[in-house]
């Protein structure tokens, strides 16, 4: 509690706002201190909460602002300083308790730190599933301003029509690539999305100077196109009230991006271990002078609320605090046997996020090849696959760099912009944290993003979002997915170089909730991104450049309802001396290399997941593996399959487990140094006679 202060002139008649329920506000605001209160004093010193952010002083705006997004499309995405927002959106004090201690149920089940908010709420605005990266909810916020847009005037929700996109962040938040991509992307296509920032002059220890120059993003804003900025105090009450108002009214009526800059104190350290001894005492007594809840008190009484009133007010939401506080003690932690549980869609649908759990259902398909006419190149046969996808499912949109007019830089989008529409197949601005991170937001709002990242060196920018993506609905225990189809051409073509043609496909592999396909020819292409364009979980489409149009890879066209599993791998040739295992661009070479021998060639088709049974089976019959992949040697995908083979089928083998890779170098440019590097048709060759003869 505190002193009141002594109040020496009442407000203006013109500041009180009558249009805010004050008496919710200042409930609240007594349930989010007195959360932060028995978590300080209790939880953490007993050990029962491992990570606390205080919310004091971030508190009274926070309120304001999520009793105004009231409708039930509206979504906000925050961050680790964000629960008196989720307060007023709804979330019950035991849930916040309970997540906070790692208990079971709340926003994970135990599985992720409890500022990490997530709130699929039922009556009105969703909290989108926040990450531990700062910066990194500016870019899905993004999408799913562009996916209300999309849905108001391309499907016809009119249920969108209305809605705002919301995010928050810290003064030290906009100095990141996730910022100045999303502000980008909500300005140059005008999308309905509010950029609240939460200013209280450090990132930690860092001041606000070496963030923005002059510690004032809003003013290094105010010429920027197409954004309507607004600045103020976010402790005053009726200041912050009028703001937030104007702010969020502007977004849902002119359905474009503003920017609305609080300063508020950060009242406690940036977490429960931070002692502040950075800050001068004079900053720290400023910082005090400055707290919303003696501000809140010195508004409302005696004018609406007497004395009494307002401590039955508090007494109140200190007993809500203290139920919720038992209530949550009294939930278990979640059964360990558990905890592997929803990394893919395992059974029961998510509540949130892709369009299985908006009632999708896909057509019908087939698992054998019908071929229809000609042979053709794998890039006809994806563009022809996303052709006929787009025709029948409108919640699928393709985009990219270079996608639209001309067709990709590989040709693979050629006139589907034509066909379909610059609001289905678009280009995008060159940052691959906002192909990604809007592609996020947009898949959290049930499309089914198709995002290019024109080669696979130029994913390293959007490797945050990426991973972020692929664990949502493990951190979130199911209550949110985004499937997307992420498609990456990447390797060799004709030369090679250190950034167009790396392969790293275990990178994708490494990354948690990402099914990662790797298809060698035309027909597995159409098979599986069909597949992954109907599935209900992000998938990684790897295109390999040398492929696009080789003649091997040709195929004909197996119909608009062929699919294929993942986790099947296809036997090329059978044999008896030795298992060759393999996919993308080698499995020509390996064909190639093992013509008048007795060898047994498997192409993997995907890598997330991979058919062990068929690899086990294959080296059982052959008691020989050879693994040959373009990829770096050290730690590349087949030391993987060279582990699982060694482990469940040892006393099978009559030789070891070989692999022939790429030496540990990047890519070499010249194509004289770049034959060096691959495992040629002669080197495979030699080693499979190598081992044959071992």
């Amino acid at each position: 509690m505190f002193e009141a202060p002594v109040r020496e002139t009442p407000p203006p008649p013109d500041a009180l706002r009558a249009d805010v329920d004050w008496a919710r506000v200042v409930y609240l605001m007594h349930v989010s201190r007195a959360l932060d209160e028995i978590e300080e004093t209790t939880l953490v010193p007993d050990k029962k909460v491992l990570y606390q952010f205080s919310a004091r002083g971030h508190d009274l705006a926070q309120i304001l602002l999520g009793l105004r997004l009231d409708d039930p499309r509206d979504a906000v995405c925050g961050y680790y300083r964000s629960r008196p927002l989720l307060l007023a959106l709804g979330l019950d004090p035991a849930d916040a308790l309970g997540s906070s201690m790692g208990r079971a149920g709340g926003y994970s089940d135990g599985r992720d730190i409890g500022v990490v908010f997530n709130y699929p709420n039922s009556a009105g605005a969703t909290a989108l599933p926040m990450c531990g990266g700062v910066g990194t909810q500016y870019t899905p916020a993004a999408g799913w301003a562009q996916a209300l847009v999309y849905r108001a005037h391309e499907l016809g929700d009119t249920r969108c029509r209305n809605a705002i996109s919301v995010v928050l962040g810290g003064d030290a938040s906009v100095a990141t690539n996730g910022f100045w991509s999303a502000l980008t992307i909500a300005t140059t296509q005008r999308l309905p999305l509010l950029f609240y920032i939460e200013d209280n002059g450090y990132g930690i220890s860092v001041p606000g100077a070496f963030q923005t120059p002059g510690a004032n993003i809003a003013s290094n804003l105010a010429s920027f196109a197409d954004l309507h900025i607004l600045s103020g105090d976010g402790t005053d009450p009726a200041e912050a009230a009028t703001l937030i108002d104007d702010a969020v009214r502007f977004v849902r009526t002119q359905r474009r991006p503003a920017l609305l800059r609080l300063t508020v104190p950060r009242l406690e350290g940036h977490s429960f271990q931070d002692t502040q001894g950075y800050k001068p005492a004079s900053v720290i007594e400023a910082e005090r002078r400055r707290d919303p809840l003696p501000k809140l008190h010195a508004y409302r009484v005696p004018i609406q609320f007497g004395e009494a009133q307002w401590n039955a007010i508090a007494a109140r939401a200190h007993e809500a605090v203290e139920i919720g506080l038992r209530e949550a003690e009294a939930r278990p932690t979640s059964d360990p046997a558990r905890v592997a549980t929803h990394v893919f869609h395992d059974g029961p649908l998510q509540q949130r996020g892709g369009q299985w759990a908006e009632g999708y259902r896909a057509p019908a398909a087939v698992s054998d090849a019908h071929a229809e006419g000609p042979r053709i190149n794998m890039a006809t046969a994806i563009r022809r696959t996303l052709d006929h996808e787009l025709a029948i499912n409108d919640r699928v949109l393709v985009f990219g760099e270079d996608v639209g007019p001309k067709g990709g830089v590989h040709g693979v989008t050629l006139g589907l912009q034509d066909k379909y529409g610059a609001e289905r197949v678009f280009d995008t601005s060159l940052s691959e944290e906002g192909i990604i991170g809007r592609a996020v937001g947009m898949a959290l709002a049930g499309l089914m993003p198709v995002p290019e990242i024109q080669f696979r060196k130029y994913a390293d920018p959007a490797t945050e979002q990426i991973n972020d993506c692929g664990t949502i609905r493990w951190r979130t225990n199911n209550r949110f997915a985004a499937p997307m189809v992420v498609r990456i051409p990447g390797g060799f073509f004709k030369c090679g170089d250190p950034w167009h043609s790396q392969t790293n496909e275990v990178q994708f592999v490494h990354a948690p909730g990402w099914r990662v396909a790797v298809p060698s020819n035309a027909e597995d292409a159409v098979g599986l991104l069909r597949t992954a364009l109907r599935g209900n979980d992000p998938v990684i489409f790897f295109e390999h450049r040398a492929m696009l149009d080789a003649a091997w890879a040709r195929r004909p066209y197996p119909g608009d309802a062929y699919v294929l599993p993942f986790g099947k791998a296809r036997t090329v040739r059978e044999g008896r001396d030795l298992t060759i295992v393999t996919w993308g661009a080698m499995v020509s070479r390996c064909e190639a290399a093992a013509q008048d021998r007795d060898v047994e060639l498997i192409d993997l088709r995907t890598l997330m997941p991979w058919d062990r049974d068929a690899v086990l089976a294959s080296v059982t019959r052959t008691h020989r593996c050879l693994i040959v992949h373009e990829d770096l040697g050290t730690a590349g995908f087949g030391a993987e399959i060279a582990a699982v083979v060694a482990d469940a089928a040892f006393m099978e083998l009559d030789a070891p487990v070989s692999r022939l890779t790429m030496p540990d170098i990047p890519s070499p440019h010249h194509p004289r140094l770049l034959d060096a590097a691959l495992p040629s048709v002669e080197r495979i060759r030699a080693k499979i006679d190598d081992l044959i003869g071992f």
